[in-house]
């Protein structure tokens, strides 16, 4: 069974930094899609990042400069390291996995499987 837990969420002052963990397990981690989304109350859920099996990545317009995405296959373990945060940056951040190899996409759509969330707060 995958499952996907997200950590290292919490309150910041705008300017500061965070880094997401998603620690994957039940599938064959370092083959597929992964990435990170974000849902804002009273929002959709959105893309912000993804990484392909070859270590391509797409970013949304919104955290490019700002956000990196990264995983490290032996670890099982997707990052999101996040800085110069601003407070549009506040929400529940998702980790999810796709069953493919490459494609990257930020459609909530494209992915097969998503972690419980954690919370961004991100204060002016």
């Amino acid at each position: 069974q995958v499952q996907l837990v997200e950590s290292g969420g919490g309150s910041v002052q705008a300017g500061g930094s965070l880094r997401l963990s998603c620690s994957a397990s039940g599938y064959r981690y370092s083959g597929y899609c992964m990435g990170w989304f974000r849902q804002a109350p009273g929002k959709e859920r959105e893309g912000v990042a993804t990484i392909d099996s070859f270590g391509s990545t797409q970013y949304a317009d919104s955290v490019k400069g700002r956000f990196t995405i990264s995983k490290d296959n032996a670890k099982r373990i997707l990052y999101l390291q996040m800085n110069s945060l601003k407070p549009e940056d506040t929400a529940m951040y998702y980790c999810a996995a796709a069953l493919r190899s490459y494609g990257l996409s930020l459609s909530t759509s494209a992915y097969n499987y998503w972690g419980q969330g954690t919370q961004v707060t991100v204060s002016s």
